[in-house]
């Protein structure tokens, strides 16, 4: 048990899938695991294990923001010695080319956030995905027959701004859609030396009219969350 999430030791497996809504957390978990049994519910985030494809997957909230995730993920890899979590979550396109529904994989992380800098003196602005899940989930979604796009992404700390123009980070690193957690978990994943992955539906075109509604948010994610499940039991193979 460590400070934030209540799961037991071992109730927690060594690969973890993390939406920022517990509970979208809980519908991933019952749609998708066998057996999924609830083993946390500290502060309402949801964490629940159970079985998909004969391998021991977890699901849980993550929060949202770099100083959420980056609590739940450091907990989950330093106390609970998870080897491998998976952001699952949605994004806003920057570029145009971006469609609603776009499955995107999480190359590099790009932010302004201080998160790595005051936690681990790391004075990055970037940080890599870590560990094998980026390749798993790119070979996953091709045996799926998913269209994917590999990405670098833009993790902001702040939802709105005064300023509608494209923020510098993003249009300097070609940071194609913006989200707000990415850049904690891979932070925490090099510190620890653990593995971290992202998988990204755009939900919205910046600057256009073009978004999900809460309905739409609901049915369209199940590609991604079924491409989170199948590439969360390859890495388990993999262990």
């Amino acid at each position: 048990m460590s400070v934030h999430i209540s799961a037991k030791a071992g109730e927690i497996a060594k690969v973890v899938l993390m939406p920022g809504d517990p509970l979208r957390a809980k519908h991933i978990a019952e749609k998708y695991l066998e057996n999924p049994k609830l083993v946390s519910t500290t502060r309402n985030a949801f964490m629940y294990t159970g079985s998909y494809n004969g391998y021991s997957i977890s699901v849980g909230a993550s929060g949202m923001g770099c100083p959420s995730i980056g609590i739940y993920s450091f907990e989950l890899y330093a106390e609970y010695n998870v080897d491998c979590i998976i952001r699952i979550g949605t994004a806003g396109a920057y570029a145009k080319e971006l469609k609603l529904y776009d499955l995107l994989n999480v190359e590099k992380a790009y932010s302004e956030s201080t998160y790595a800098e005051c936690a681990f003196g790391y004075k990055e602005d970037n940080f890599l995905h870590q560990g094998i899940a980026f390749s798993e989930i790119n070979n996953t979604s091709a045996k799926l027959g998913m269209d994917m796009k590999t990405v670098n992404i833009h993790s902001s700390d702040v939802f709105y701004r005064s300023n509608p123009a494209l923020p510098e980070i993003a249009g300097k690193n070609n940071c194609l859609a913006v989200e707000m957690e990415s850049f904690a978990l891979f932070a925490n994943a090099l510190y620890l030396k653990k593995m971290a992955g992202c998988i990204l539906t755009i939900s919205d075109v910046i600057g256009t009219s073009h978004s999900m509604s809460a309905e739409q948010r609901e049915k369209s994610l199940e590609n991604m969350f079924r491409l989170a499940m199948e590439s969360a039991a390859g890495i388990s193979s993999k262990l």
